[in-house]
């Protein structure tokens, strides 16, 4: 069982832009099959959790059913942002005390922090995360939301080219 922050950025290291929007990324060319691909990523995973923010996002550009079939879970002060239907688990805790239910859930699979950032960071600041793999865009956003917002140390453990873009996995230095 792995922690996995697997995430998108462009090349200056936001995941979103000041606008909050996504469409420097869901405009670009990928092959959901090829390398760090996320079909294949998905059936690694056992469990997954997001901030409020990401979850909002998706509530808004993919309405309907949830689309991940693995138990989710979003970290939110406001449980109401849950949509009927959605079996979305709200949490309010920390990353320290939400990962053994997430553990237990992923059922010997792996762990998937879907951010945004400040969720990540949180998972990364308790020791969590293993590994992060960025898929690189090739644009620069200038300001939005930091991939990563705090300082930490990683080893590079392998890249590929898929699409327009750069992918790398780096494993916790």
């Amino acid at each position: 069982m792995t922690c996995v922050y697997y995430t998108a950025s462009s090349l200056d290291g936001y995941i979103v832009d000041e606008d909050a929007s996504l469409d420097w990324l869901t405009s670009r060319d990928i092959d959901a099959d090829g390398p760090f691909g996320i079909d294949p990523f998905l059936e690694t995973v056992g469990a997954l959790v997001m901030g409020a923010a990401t979850y909002e996002w998706i509530l808004e550009n993919h309405p309907g059913e949830w689309m991940y079939a693995q138990p989710s879970w979003v970290m939110t002060h406001r449980p109401e942002i849950v949509a009927d239907g959605h079996p979305v688990q709200p949490f309010s805790g920390t990353a320290a005390e939400l990962y053994p239910s997430l553990v237990s859930a992923a059922a010997g699979k792996d762990v998937w922090v879907v951010g945004g950032g400040d969720v990540a960071a949180q998972f990364t600041a308790a020791g969590l995360v293993d590994e992060m793999i960025v898929s690189y865009a090739p644009c620069t956003l200038g300001a939005g939301s930091r991939v990563l917002p705090i300082r930490s140390e990683w080893t590079p453990a392998s890249s590929a080219v898929n699409g327009d873009f750069v992918c790398a996995r780096w494993r916790r230095a």
